[in-house]
């Protein structure tokens, strides 16, 4: 009857050790899922895209290029004035625009158009680019990245993303 009793415990203590060696391994795999997620989320998710309107065909002349400034796609409730964002605006056309993200190739500092020179200029380290968005001089990798454009019902819309630093941020 002893032995029954000795075998019955040691039983049950392999049980409990097994039972709570798995709820332990089942409660650290549900409290790590949320972090690993985060980390991973953005190679999976892609990022927001949204059509922002920034102004009435008449605003824009022909030629000219101008500064539009609308909320940024990525913008979260809470993010207030650092949820503008801005693009160069050129209407080429009746109804064709050319858009150009404010931020530089190079490191994303705010690019200037420059009219009397027909140039965009950062002033942080020196990129120049042509008015078509092509690197003139400077550190700048690659040309302006370029936002869609389209006109609806009269207004002119720009398909926001996140601020474009390399070539696969804007489509």
């Amino acid at each position: 009857m002893q032995e029954d009793t000795v075998d019955s415990d040691a039983d049950r203590r392999s049980f409990l050790t097994r039972l709570s060696v798995g709820l332990a391994g089942l409660i650290g795999a549900v409290i790590s899922l949320p972090p690993i997620g985060y980390v991973l989320s953005p190679l999976v998710r892609k990022p927001p895209r949204k059509w922002r309107d920034v102004g009435s065909l008449e605003q824009f002349p022909m030629g000219e290029t101008k500064l539009v400034q609308f909320q940024d796609a990525s913008s979260t409730a809470w993010a207030g004035d650092t949820a503008k964002t801005g693009a160069w605006l050129r209407r080429t056309g009746e109804s064709e625009f050319i858009a150009f993200s404010v931020n530089c190739r190079h490191l994303g500092c705010p690019v200037r158009w420059i009219k009397d020179a027909k140039l965009f200029m950062c002033p942080c380290h020196g990129g120049v680019y042509y008015q078509d968005g092509e690197v003139a001089a400077g550190p700048p990798p690659e040309a302006l990245a370029r936002y869609p454009v389209r006109v609806v019902d009269g207004n002119v819309e720009i398909e926001t993303s996140p601020i474009p630093l390399t070539t696969n941020d804007v489509a």
